[in-house]
């Protein structure tokens, strides 16, 4: 085992033993494994089941079922288009199919490269700015209002310049 696999697995561990092991605290502690590490990875809800004492099937249909829960690695850069009302009015779903256009993956999908990853969400909150793009890169979000189909491509570029790479479609 690697010692980025161990130490991930020991940051799990570390966050399981903070619950109680019942099945009622299935949701947070999925909820806590998505917070450390982006995603559930597939050893990391097998390690909740065990903890639980459930079958791992069990696991996976709640990850599944809520679309909180992303069974992927998201990508380095995470784009999120606000769906909200105001966004949508403002035909946030074209801004939508423009980045999925340009980055060549559909909503919930990650670029081949790990560089972006591409979602909808129901309201970032900004509203006067409809329609609304949020870009994540680690702990930062950047937000980008008044958005256009326009300024997609620019927005890849400056990412893909600043990355070093220009693979990215």
């Amino acid at each position: 085992m690697e010692a980025e696999d161990k130490e991930a697995r020991l940051q799990l561990e570390r966050s399981l033993k903070s619950f109680e092991p019942q099945r009622t605290n299935l949701i947070p502690m999925l909820q806590s494994m998505q917070a450390l590490f982006g995603y559930l990875p597939p050893w990391g809800m097998e390690e909740v089941a065990k903890y639980l004492s459930v079958p791992v099937g069990e696991v996976y249909g709640v990850a599944t079922f809520y679309n909180q829960f992303r069974l992927t690695p998201p990508g380095k850069y995470q784009v999120k288009v606000c769906t909200g009302t105001a966004c949508h009015v403002k035909r946030s779903y074209v801004i939508l199919e423009e980045w999925e256009r340009r980055l060549g993956i559909k909503e919930g999908g990650t670029t081949s490269d790990r560089l972006f990853s591409l979602e909808k969400v129901a309201c970032v909150g900004c509203c006067a700015l409809a329609p609304v793009v949020v870009v994540r890169q680690d702990s930062t979000e950047t937000f980008y209002g008044h958005m256009m189909t326009s300024k997609v491509n620019g927005l890849v570029m400056e990412v893909e310049r600043k990355e070093g790479n220009g693979s990215t479609q």
